[in-house]
């Protein structure tokens, strides 16, 4: 019997990717003469039992983690699992991978700095409801999360702005001293932070913008003042920032799912920065930019809370410009934000 897809207009849209989901197996069983459908690559075990934590943070703050040894990779191009629940209205916005012990900075769209600790967040399953990173902090009004990062990492914050102001800030002046809403970025000068990495004092700057521009040059040409690091276009906003030399590479993601890993030997140094940059990959929706080396996992999170582990070495790396390769299956979903980390040999 022939059924009528009824009006789903009306269903959420966690439910709809679902149903969705079971059309597509559907699609694929009766392609394959009525076989059962294809069946993801099983989840692989990925590391043993560690005290790094994966912290899921929405955008309005709330958060939760989970020790990383329970995700399990996958494929590149699974469809993910179910991480943080924050409902439809409030979207996964910052992923990390830090150690139990560390602490968390948090920094403002309107550049103010407060300090968390990561033991402060409920531990949970990966599927879990997680409680307010924000709550104790006096926030104005209109204020919201910009950046979350560890206070572990390197000798400088970097921090660049939405139109690429760009300002390095030394480790000692984040630490546990650190006074409850310190002003430590002037928006005035470029707009809301937007993206931050850690650096050793001598890296280069690969600053990448949404719709797929960059610019690399050296980080200690950025005076102690900040500077304009990339000149970005009307309608166009910085999305991300990771320090990068010679022989490294940085993976790019879009918001679609598809990834990329630009070598740096393919990407020359600007002599100074404040230049417009050039084009890193073929995208009007790039979600970051992350420095990656061989061996590195790649964790990946979607509006809807799904998340995906898979190993870097999957996504071929590429001197030149490309679309990328499909690192998540996405339906009526987009990726928010993803992350690189290191995974020790056993």
């Amino acid at each position: 019997m022939q059924l009528e897809r009824p009006d789903l207009s009306g269903v959420s849209p966690e439910v709809l990717a679902y149903i969705e989901a079971l059309e597509a197996a559907l699609d694929d069983a009766d392609e394959e003469g009525g076989r059962s459908p294809r069946q993801e690559a099983p989840l692989e075990p990925s590391e043993p039992p560690t005290t790094k934590q994966m912290v899921t943070i929405s955008a309005d703050g709330l958060g939760k983690r989970t020790s990383r040894h329970h995700y399990l990779r996958q494929r590149r191009g699974g469809m993910g699992i179910f991480d943080l629940d924050s409902g439809d209205a409030d979207p996964p916005a910052f992923l990390l991978s830090v150690e139990e012990s560390a602490g968390l900075i948090l920094i403002t769209n309107q550049g103010r700095a407060f300090r968390s600790d990561v033991r402060s967040l409920p531990q949970t399953d990966i599927r879990g409801r997680g409680a307010s990173l924000l709550a104790d902090f006096p926030l104005r009004s209109d204020e919201k999360l910009a950046i979350v990062a560890p206070d572990q990492g390197g000798s400088y914050l970097v921090l660049v702005s939405v139109r690429g102001q760009v300002r390095r800030i030394g480790s000692q002046y984040l630490g546990k001293s650190l006074q409850p809403g310190t002003m430590i970025y002037n928006i005035n000068e470029g707009g809301a932070p937007a993206a931050a990495c850690w650096t050793g004092g001598n890296d280069d700057l690969f600053i990448a913008t949404r719709q797929g521009k960059a610019i690399r040059f050296a980080e200690r040409l950025v005076p102690v003042r900040g500077c304009l690091g990339l000149r970005v276009d009307p309608g166009d906003a910085v999305v991300g920032v990771a320090g990068a030399n010679e022989e490294s590479g940085v993976f790019l993601l879009t918001d679609d799912g598809k990834g990329t890993i630009r070598l740096m030997r393919g990407f020359s140094n600007n002599k100074s920065p404040g230049a417009s940059g050039k084009v890193a990959m073929k995208t009007e929706t790039l979600v970051g930019a992350y420095s990656v080396k061989a061996g590195d996992d790649v964790f990946a999170i979607s509006a809807l809370g799904k998340i995906i582990r898979f190993q870097a070495d999957e996504v071929p790396a590429k001197e030149g410009v490309v679309q990328g390769v499909n690192c998540m299956s996405l339906r009526n979903d987009h990726c928010t934000a993803f992350m690189v980390c290191t995974i020790a040999a056993p």
